[in-house]
């Protein structure tokens, strides 16, 4: 069974998807959506795609495609995940599910409804580094007491990673903090029952904060500090330490290390290391297998009510 696959965002996020499908055998992209025809032709002659399209529809109407991978706009990520489970398609739509929860539940009661696999592109659930440190927390030899996380760019213009202006504009509660709301509780093992969030002024043209600083608790008394920064002129990206009851360990996307800055050979814990391809597999994996795959939309509904409750706060505040 080859798994035919639509994809939706031919951007900096939409090409590294296109680069980890190529070392996943089984799956054909078949239709690339993108809203400048011109550029999405480029993507799709590199990577032999055969069907362009600026409209969802037209791959959602295409009865070969089995499957649709969403990298577009925040705003749209709820309302497209919707039309493609409509269309009999599963879909993997990535982060955020939405920035208002209620849409958010709406996808995943669809996809209760439906059956299809419907996931969210919570990498870090991927990523080696992680996935070292939760094998560690599985068998019982580490748990985590404190994460203290630092997700940083410097991005003061409404670029993407690229270098190529946006059609969207990006948040730091509903996109960034996402990743790490969802971590803590998946490495945890526990769900969040505190939240506090305070921010910093609101960008006169972006209209967004450019600062946050977020704190968590979750039920079993594990803790977490994450501070967000678009003003950050250094290395970018986001960084992890897990402060634990027997090691420290520092995540830097696939890499990891230790307390001390000793670098562990994360190498032999899946068959990449490349995160957003072990993703997909996990995505592909599901629809073959028929099961629920991990961050299915229903297992990251939890993070987007923490959010939710964190934006009403900092309204109010």
């Amino acid at each position: 069974m080859t798994i035919k696959v639509a994809l939706a965002g031919a951007g900096a996020f939409g090409i590294k998807h296109l680069d980890g499908i190529k070392n996943i055998d089984g799956v054909e992209v078949v239709s690339l959506i993108s809203r400048d025809l011109a550029k999405t032709q480029e993507v799709a002659d590199k990577y032999g795609i055969k069907h362009v399209t600026t409209d969802l529809a037209d791959s959602l109407a295409i009865k070969e495609v089995d499957a649709v991978i969403l990298c577009t706009p925040t705003q749209m990520h709820a309302s497209q995940s919707i039309a493609c489970l409509e269309a009999g398609k599963h879909v993997q739509v990535e982060i955020p599910l939405c920035d208002i929860l209620a849409d958010g539940e709406k996808v995943v009661a669809l996809q209760k409804q439906t059956g299809l696999v419907a996931m969210c592109g919570h990498t870090r659930r991927f990523n080696p580094s992680h996935q070292y440190v939760h094998q560690k927390i599985t068998a019982g030899e580490f748990n985590i007491l404190q994460m203290d996380v630092q997700t940083y760019f410097f991005r003061r213009t409404n670029m993407n990673a690229l270098g190529q202006a946006r059609s969207w504009t990006d948040h730091l509660l509903w996109h960034h903090a996402a990743h790490t709301v969802d971590l803590f509780a998946y490495q945890a093992g526990s769900p969040i029952v505190k939240a506090n969030a305070i921010q910093g002024p609101i960008h006169p043209t972006l209209g967004i904060a450019m600062d946050m600083s977020i704190q968590l608790k979750a039920a079993n008394g594990a803790i977490c500090t994450l501070s967000l920064s678009f003003n950050n002129d250094g290395p970018l990206g986001t960084f992890f330490r897990y402060i634990g009851d027997t090691a420290t360990y520092i995540a830097r996307y696939d890499d990891l290390f230790n307390g001390k800055e000793e670098k562990i050979d994360v190498s032999k814990v899946d068959v990449s290391m490349n995160g957003i391809e072990l993703q997909d597999r996990e995505f592909f994996a599901a629809i073959k297998e028929g099961r629920e795959p991990n961050a299915s939309v229903a297992q990251v509904l939890p993070c987007y009510q923490v959010l939710h409750n964190l934006e009403l706060q900092l309204n109010a505040g």
